[in-house]
């Protein structure tokens, strides 16, 4: 009984059909808008040339007498927690003082914990609790489970009082190829979501996977995920101000564009942003050692920075930011208290080294960042006409009695800086 209505509405369809073909045949007919006027190409660029330094400081091994080389603020002072860690890199400090840390070429993840409180992580208060996780290294705790990123994969683990880990199990997965930037941040938001960022595989091209090159938003059963940011070259560390609640993020800026561009880039991560790489650096500038025939659309590349997200601060070329946590503590002056500290693993492309350090975020008492300075440095120095370092610094935290961690994964070993007062 309903063949009469069916047999209606094929014919208004078709009438519907043949109207629109009518209609595309008569471009300039009723209803219709002229062809657009053809957009001209862009004009070309002056070609570029680029003078680039591979230049690697020879790899020393920490030893005791070193430490006389790092250089802290007036009123700090810098002790050893633990060495022979392996490539220790991220942490992530419990609130009764256990540490978690991944190992990033072991694939592994180790919980220390001071028990004799003698200011070390002995021998007997370290152990392995989870292992066979490919280039394991961001991690995050919620709700009395761990959870840590590596390649294309995010697991999650159930924790148990004394440190230990449950067999991993895998929260999310198919995330892209690691190319030249397996190192993968993760961290909580504060809206309940999991955000983790993946690099790009290279250093100057889109890339063909829309997951690259990006921050992600991740739901907190790891069913569904959102690109929330994009453009950012390789933003491994990042975070939210413990007043305002502000996303920022450290970005690394592209390799073989000389020994002063890109510069590292502090931003403000927003929802649906475009950060400019591989075009741009900085404050929406025009990287001119990249392809523009590759920009999307036929625009110059001036006028696509200008449609891109700018820095808020900038850092020395190179320099390598890894990691980036607020510091909540109260042992350091009133003046640190919610800064940022940042791990500068250091540089191989420039003339003259830059990074091997921890940098120091100023806010000022608005809460807005002003500076980044120098806070530990002396890791890398000229000796004989060649230059040297004995640490590549990775993760950075705070510890529970408010003193700062941070470790280098070159020679394992765990940093802490008190505060002193020149005592």
């Amino acid at each position: 009984m309903h063949k009469p209505m069916l047999a209606a509405l094929t014919v208004a369809l078709g009438a519907l059909g043949a109207a629109l073909a009518q209609g595309s045949a008569s471009p300039t007919g009723p209803g219709q808008t002229a062809a657009p006027t053809p957009r001209p190409l862009p004009a070309p660029e002056p070609p570029a040339t680029v003078t680039a330094t591979r230049n690697e400081p020879r790899a020393l091994g920490f030893t005791p007498d070193k430490l006389a080389r790092l250089k802290v603020p007036a009123g700090f002072q810098i002790k050893v927690m633990a060495t022979n860690l392996g490539n220790a890199r991220m942490m992530h400090v419990m609130p009764d003082g256990g540490i978690y840390l991944t190992r990033r070429a072991q694939g592994d993840i180790w919980y220390l914990k001071d028990v004799n409180k003698d200011g070390l992580f002995d021998a007997g208060e370290r152990r392995m609790v989870a292992q066979n996780l490919k280039l394991v290294h961001g991690l995050d705790v919620r709700q009395n489970k761990l959870y840590a990123v590596g390649e294309k994969t995010i697991w999650v683990m159930d924790m148990s009082r004394d440190g230990g880990l449950s067999v991993p199990r895998v929260f999310a997965d198919g995330f892209p190829d690691a190319g030249q930037h397996p190192a993968r941040g993760l961290k909580w938001g504060p809206d309940g979501f999991l955000y983790a960022s993946f690099g790009s595989t290279n250093n100057d091209a889109p890339t063909q996977n829309p997951e690259e090159a990006t921050m992600l938003r991740i739901r907190p059963d790891g069913q569904w995920r959102e690109v929330y940011a994009r453009g950012l070259r390789h933003t491994i560390g990042f975070g939210w101000h413990p007043v305002t609640g502000t996303f920022y993020g450290m970005d690394q800026g592209s390799d073989w564009h000389g020994d002063n561009i890109p510069p590292e880039e502090l931003n403000v991560i927003q929802r649906g942003r475009n950060y400019g790489w591989p075009f741009c650096y900085g404050d929406r500038n025009p990287d001119p050692y990249t392809n523009s025939s590759q920009i999307p659309g036929k625009i110059t590349k001036a006028e696509y920075c200008g449609l891109t997200q700018g820095s808020l601060l900038n850092y020395t070329a190179h320099s390598a930011a890894i990691a980036m946590n607020f510091y909540t503590g109260s042992q350091f002056p009133a003046e640190y208290r919610n800064d940022a500290f940042v791990a500068f693993r250091g540089s191989w492309n420039r003339n003259e080294p830059s990074g091997y350090e921890i940098a120091r975020v100023n806010f000022d008492a608005a809460n807005r960042p002003t500076a980044i300075e120098p806070f530990i440095t002396g890791f890398v120095y000229e000796e004989g006409g060649e230059w040297k370092q004995f640490g590549r610094v990775a993760g950075v935290a705070t510890y529970t009695d408010g003193s700062l961690l941070f470790t280098d994964d070159q020679s394992g070993v765990i940093y802490r800086v008190l505060y002193t007062g020149g005592q």
